[in-house]
């Protein structure tokens, strides 16, 4: 796979646009032939201050596991935005995501950022693709993140089996109450503003009756219950499931377990869970 170099983080806005636009096809069976790498990245120290604040993590020197998929998001953008990728923007669905910290990444460094495309694969509910971005230090990668991205429709049909529910008989450890500007104010700190996120109006545009608290934000929010007690090398896996409607709210169950925590975000009824959280140290 070739590598194109960017001479800057790619401006959001504009991609956007293409996309609300449906001036990025997509379709195709084939994933793009090259990674985009940026350079260098810096950090903005008052916007991590407000992503920090609004995803609950401390102020350290170091950056929260999560923010680098934050300085990554443009350069992924850019390389799903392209003609070459296999889907469309509009109609994504973020379904999982998988983040390894080999090890902190200090807040006044300037990484590198590498994203490219992998594993095209089926779903039962449709195609599914990885974008992997992955930032460096030095040479050496320090942090690696995975977005599984579904394009729903003709599916496989096969339904993989569920383990056994390992939140059975766990008490909540916290409640979340979730206001209706949480999905603007995560977009604020993030860049990323899917029209579901932001005000009732738009999401019922894409078939949801309110708007719904965006995945990276959950994910962040729940991982930020552990700061603290993550050590400076962990791997964090996540599947969004049922969204969360806001306002709302929302019970967080966490569990230790040998080797790392299981966390669970559900709906006060337990009738829904948000998402599924392991954590292996």
């Amino acid at each position: 796979m070739r590598t194109r170099e960017l001479e800057s983080s790619p401006a959001l806005p504009p991609l956007y646009a293409k996309a609300a636009l449906g001036l990025i096809p997509g379709g195709g069976d084939e994933l793009p032939d090259e990674a985009l790498e940026l350079a260098e990245a810096t950090v903005d120290a008052e916007a991590l201050a407000d992503y920090a604040r609004v995803c609950g993590f401390a102020l350290r020197d170091t950056l929260p596991p999560t923010y680098p998929h934050v300085l990554a998001f443009p350069v992924s953008m850019c390389l799903m935005a392209d003609r070459s990728f296999p889907f469309a923007l509009l109609g994504l669905v973020h379904i999982a995501n998988r983040i390894e910290q080999r090890r902190p990444v200090p807040v006044d460094a300037r990484p590198s950022i590498r994203v490219w495309a992998e594993n095209l694969r089926p779903h039962h509910r449709g195609r599914q693709v990885d974008v992997v971005a992955e930032l460096s230090l030095g040479g050496e990668a320090v942090w690696r993140g995975q977005s599984t991205y579904l394009r729903p429709g003709q599916g496989s049909g096969e339904r993989p089996e569920r383990a056994p529910d390992p939140f059975d008989g766990v008490e909540a450890s916290a409640v979340w109450e979730v206001p209706g500007d949480i999905g603007r104010r995560y977009a604020g700190v993030s860049g990323d503003r899917n029209p579901i996120h932001l005000h009732p109006l738009s999401a019922r545009l894409f078939g949801f009756p309110t708007a719904i608290a965006h995945g990276m934000w959950t994910y962040a929010r729940a991982l930020a219950s552990l700061d603290g007690q993550l050590p400076p090398a962990h791997t964090s896996r996540v599947e969004f499931r049922a969204p969360l409607r806001i306002p709302g709210r929302a019970r967080l169950m966490s569990r230790r377990r040998e080797g790392g925590w299981d966390l669970a975000l559900c709906s006060p009824d337990g009738e829904h869970r948000h998402l599924e959280l392991a954590v292996d140290c």
